[in-house]
């Protein structure tokens, strides 16, 4: 029996069946995440298969080395534009491993949020900010200073 509509899930066994809408009493299983797919062959050895993820984690670790190092802003900057790398790769690659943790939109937005707020911030740091942004200054003017 192959059931193809929308609302078919596979059991246990792998076999098809119609399921509702509904949430079931009790979980039997998980679902697959939508990006969970591996993205490389099977046969290829588990770095080769999740290399989105190892991309941006060693950009963070390289921006963490040279913060550390106290080349702070070049640091923070790359640790920002590793997360909006990892957006990129969620919208376009079809299939990233475990880059994909929520939902494509989902990641997207938070990746790019993310790494757009560090890159401002690393950007505005004091001293001699390499961007400057008056109205920003003006509220810090009455409120802090």
């Amino acid at each position: 029996m192959t059931v193809t509509d929308a609302v078919s899930a596979p059991d246990a066994e792998g076999r098809p069946r119609r399921t509702t809408r509904r949430f079931p009493l009790f979980t039997r299983d998980t679902a697959r995440p939508e990006g969970g797919g591996r993205a490389a062959p099977k046969d290829a050895p588990a770095p080769a298969r999740q290399w989105p993820i190892l991309a941006v984690l060693s950009a963070v670790a390289l921006g963490l080395l040279l913060t550390a190092l106290d080349v702070f802003r070049v640091g923070t900057i790359l640790i920002g534009a590793a997360l909006l790398a990892g957006a990129v790769m969620r919208w376009i690659l079809p299939s990233v491993g475990m880059l994909a943790v929520r939902s494509r939109f989902t990641d997207m937005l938070t990746y790019g949020v993310l790494g757009t707020a560090i890159i401002l911030l690393a950007l505005m740091a004091q001293p001699k900010p390499w961007l400057e942004i008056p109205f920003l200054d003006d509220t810090l003017h009455f409120t802090v200073r």
